[in-house]
């Protein structure tokens, strides 16, 4: 139950909406990869491609590979919840290809984890909503009902954010018939979005383990106490070298975009860490900050 071709053929033969390096500002999803509506008013089946200019091209002047928004768990005060990170998949097959990551735990960043491993999930298409194939055991023995429901919205969001559509997401065996996820049965509908699913920050660049030279552009998302998003540079030891902070476009109802301007210059070269975080205005009576964190090398 693959994706139509001639359908994807036809979008990637359209103007490539191109990501940059998969900053924020670019990135037409943000929080909420049902903020695009398509022209027709009806759910999209087909990705968009997201591609950055390093993406090689086919035969045909379409890009081979595009960026996908990937979503894996991680630790926070509020308990595990969904960070973002964008990785490069082969462009005919998006959803399966990202899936297949999701599946496998391969994120680029080691503080992200996966509630689906053990399992194979392949999408396909109705009219309505979009069936995801799942092969192998998703028992719940010894999973929490919280973290059934936050494997859910791994795939609900991943799924989402690649369509660029807030299309329902249902499960079914490889035979087609409907199955419940982990113990959970789809509503009527299917499953959506789960805003509380998501880490209350995310950054997007630098990219991890990445060179982002002398100065760079920091970008993600946040929902932060009066859109004040604190970002700071740690050494190996973890010790503060370098701090400042960024205004996200919103805050209170959801998560939105912030960009910081971060000068490294002045730093012997090496391996650091950029973290950003959101504000605590509560001393620390809510477990302290929410942390989202990348590996930089300063050359």
């Amino acid at each position: 139950m693959a994706l139509p071709t001639h359908a994807l053929a036809a979008l990637l033969a359209t103007t490539v909406v191109v990501l940059g390096a998969c900053g924020a500002d670019a990135d037409p999803q943000a929080s909420d990869p049902g903020e695009q509506p398509t022209h027709s008013g009806k759910p999209s089946k087909t990705p968009s491609p997201t591609a950055d200019p390093s993406a090689t091209e086919s035969d045909g002047g379409t890009p081979s590979t595009v960026a996908v928004p990937l979503y894996f768990v991680g630790d926070t005060p509020q308990g595990p919840r969904l960070f973002r990170e964008f990785q490069q998949v082969e462009a005919d097959n998006p959803v399966d290809e990202a899936l297949a990551i999701l599946t496998a735990g391969a994120a680029d960043d080691p503080d992200y984890s996966t509630l689906l491993d053990g399992i194979s999930l392949k999408a396909g298409t109705t009219d309505e909503d979009m069936l995801v194939e799942v092969s192998g055991s998703t028992s719940t023995d010894g999973m929490p009902a919280k973290s059934a429901k936050l494997a859910v919205q791994q795939v609900v969001f991943t799924v989402q954010g690649i369509l660029q559509d807030r299309v329902p997401i249902s499960f079914v065996t490889p035979d087609g018939a409907s199955t419940s996820f982990y113990g959970l049965s789809a509503p009527a509908g299917g499953f959506g979005q789960d805003q509380d699913a998501l880490a209350l920050v995310n950054v997007t660049e630098p990219e991890e383990r990445s060179s982002p030279g002398d100065t760079f552009t920091a970008s993600g998302v946040a929902n932060s106490f009066e859109a004040t998003v604190p970002w700071e540079i740690r050494d190996e030891r973890g010790k503060k070298v370098l701090h400042g902070f960024s205004t996200a476009d919103g805050w209170g109802d959801k998560l939105y975009p912030w960009q910081a301007q971060v000068d490294v210059s002045s730093l012997a070269p090496g391996t650091y860490s950029f973290v950003a975080m959101t504000d605590d205005a509560s001393g620390g009576e809510g477990g302290g900050p929410t942390e989202d964190s990348k590996t930089i090398i300063v050359e």
